[in-house]
């Protein structure tokens, strides 16, 4: 288990993972490379080149900029949406990129987002989200070149390191003490042990945590979920972008507000995919959110902690640490079952399609809820498999490459199939003739299969039968 829960839920700003914190942070460790080696003040010139799907999607999911405020130092977990709105337009206006300025060694340069050059339909052989950045003296001679992967979630690599990332991900196996990468193994661990699937993956995140930090930690991180619901709820009018997508989540909350003043539970649905719209919009006005476990999928799982702690028996109506308690174990339940599909998988819409994102974040919710509703780990480990083998196939064609449509309905659509693939696996006793692992491989496989076109480019689908304007 050397993924972390951490590393599953994330703070970032909108509206990708993949292509927005991804390159981020990419461009940022760029930075940071320049800085540490001295080179900053020799830089004179950059260049930078996108690839794939990052060229090819990369205006209407943020790449350009997230590059642009990455190269200055920023980073996806600390920025602010604010900060963004003020250098991008600053950036825009005086066509100058401050290198390295938040990394305490600011150095001027000629450069804005027309200077990147693309290649939509170069595939680097690591990944689809490939990028190369190279600094240059001023005699134009390279003082620095790396070529970065966005592997999805906000994840990165880069080019070169991939047997050191192996060996670190062994050594980090060895030290854990229930190390997992398929449920099978994951299973086991609950069966010597008797614990449930959110304890295990528990004990492995106190190896470098106290128990406190990981409840703070996740607690934070199910703050910023509720924080960036209740700012979508604030914003009107059209979501960014040309689609002239109107933001429903406001008007939605204030029409259930006055037919569900008491909370019935026949409007379950109506409030869950109130939440998964809401954060979904927040993510498409490129707000701040949690990589659940990517921004196109953010709303699924905060949509079903909604359902948990509100329609669940003898959860909407505990103590303020009951609450919170169930939200960790949620947390935990869920991102265990995210390891799987790092581990086995991909979380990438560029690289599986969006069975990667919506369905591995679905199949993570269904777990997350399966286990505090009381199931055992083998019915967790069947909600998870249920709610995956209902999105496998599933398509990343987002229309004008903005993360709006199908995207915002696609997140509400898919927690709904969550808390049924839950309500399904506590029905029966665990015991089912499809594994999750025989699930997660075919979603792989699945993948491979599935045409480029429908994987995060913009050439198939909605992104090209449905006109823009």
């Amino acid at each position: 288990m050397a993924i972390s829960v951490f590393d599953l839920f994330s703070v970032g700003i909108g509206p990708s993972s993949s292509h927005t914190v991804g390159p981020m942070r990419a461009a940022h460790r760029f930075a940071a490379g320049l800085v540490e080696r001295e080179l900053a003040g020799r830089t004179a010139g950059l260049r930078v080149d996108l690839y794939g799907s990052l060229a090819a999607t990369g205006r209407g999911h943020g790449t350009f900029t997230a590059v642009m405020l990455g190269l200055e130092g920023f980073q996806p977990e600390l920025i602010l949406p604010e900060q963004v709105d003020e250098r991008i337009a600053e950036q825009e206006a005086s066509g100058t990129l401050r290198l390295c300025a938040e990394l305490g060694a600011r150095r001027d340069l000629a450069f804005s987002v027309p200077d990147m050059v693309q290649h939509p339909l170069t595939v680097l052989p690591r990944h689809t989200n490939g990028m190369r950045f190279q600094a240059l003296d001023d005699a134009g001679s390279v003082l620095l070149d790396e070529t970065y992967f966005s592997v999805g979630g906000g994840f990165i690599v880069r080019e070169g390191e991939e047997d050191a990332v192996v060996e670190e991900i062994e050594q980090e196996l060895r030290a854990v003490p229930y190390p997992f990468r398929t449920a099978a193994e994951l299973l086991g661990h609950c069966r010597d042990t008797g614990l449930p699937i959110s304890e295990i993956m528990l004990a492995n995140e106190t190896v470098t945590r106290s128990k406190e930090d990981v409840r703070e930690g996740l607690l934070h991180i199910w703050s910023v979920m509720e924080d960036s619901k209740n700012s979508a709820l604030a914003r009107e009018g059209l979501l960014p972008g040309g689609l002239k997508v109107r933001r429903r989540a406001p008007d939605w909350h204030e029409r259930l507000a006055k037919e569900d003043k008491d909370r019935d539970p026949k409007y379950w649905q109506e409030w869950v995919n109130l939440v998964a719209l809401a954060v979904n919009e927040e993510n498409a006005s490129g707000g701040r959110v949690v990589t659940a476990p990517t921004n196109g999928a953010a709303g699924i799982i905060p949509a079903v902690m909604f359902y948990a702690t509100h329609y669940s028996p003898g959860i909407g109506w505990a103590t303020q640490r009951d609450r919170e308690d169930v939200i960790v174990r949620f947390l935990l339940a869920s991102a265990a079952v995210g390891v799987l599909y790092k581990e086995q998988a991909s979380i990438s819409g560029a690289e599986v399609g969006c069975q990667g994102e919506v369905g591995s974040a679905s199949s993570m919710a269904a777990a997350g809820l399966a286990e505090i509703l009381g199931g055992s780990p083998a019915q967790v480990e069947n909600a998870a498999e249920i709610a995956m083998e209902h999105n496998l196939g599933l398509t990343c064609d987002p229309i004008g490459g903005l993360v709006q449509i199908p995207c915002i309905e696609r997140n509400a659509i898919a927690a709904s199939k969550a808390i049924n693939a839950a309500k399904m696996a506590l029905m029966g006793d665990g015991e089912h003739r499809v594994s999750l692992d025989e699930v997660i491989i075919t979603m792989r496989e699945t993948g491979k299969d599935m045409s480029h076109k429908y994987k995060e480019t913009a050439l198939g689908g909605l992104a090209v039968n449905v006109v823009e304007c």
